[in-house]
């Protein structure tokens, strides 16, 4: 059996120079490494008490909603600026080059409920810390966060805080 990691593709120099880009559509694109990549995931969670599912736009949703439909769970987006048609809260966080701003549905979460956060990477930390604030504001109660690669090398964990985190695969680098 392949490890995870083999179906990561490694793309040197991308998006720009001295960058080492790893790339989820090689995991995605096959089916024993997308079922690979969504049972380990689920594993490291498995002994997490939790309500809901939130997963992180865009690659969190491919993840994320088959742990939740195997555990039958619910799930909540956090999504992009403009993307959800509903009454919404938001936050603007910090990105390498600007900012961005996320946003849930005012309804997505209940006060009380425990979240799970599903996401394919942990770099800076900078979108997961922003969907913890919009859970907290929702007075929801963030229970672990699950990622496919974390890239320990850009320290991610520190801007997230004291939670929780688990990775499938960590690079030491950035």
């Amino acid at each position: 059996m392949r490890s995870l990691e083999s179906y990561v593709r490694s793309i040197s120099d991308f998006p720009q120079k001295g960058i080492i880009f790893r790339d989820i559509t090689s995991v995605v694109q096959d089916a024993d490494g997308l079922h690979l990549a969504v049972d380990t995931m689920q594993k490291l969670v498995s002994d997490i008490d939790f309500d809901i599912v939130v997963v992180e736009e865009s690659r969190g949703f491919i993840f994320g909603t088959p742990i939740a439909y195997n555990m039958h769970k619910p799930v909540a987006l956090a999504r992009k600026k403009g993307k959800l048609p509903c009454e919404t809260v938001s936050t603007e966080y910090a990105l390498e080059y600007g900012t961005a701003t996320i946003e849930m549905h005012k309804d997505a979460i209940q006060k009380g409920q425990r979240v799970l956060i599903v996401d394919d990477l942990l770099a800076t930390g900078g979108t997961i810390a922003a969907s913890i604030e919009l859970i907290e504001k929702l007075g929801g109660i963030v229970a672990g966060i699950v990622v496919l690669i974390e890239l320990e090398g850009l320290n991610g964990r520190a801007k997230i805080g004291n939670y929780r985190v688990e990775s499938a695969i960590k690079y030491s680098g950035k």
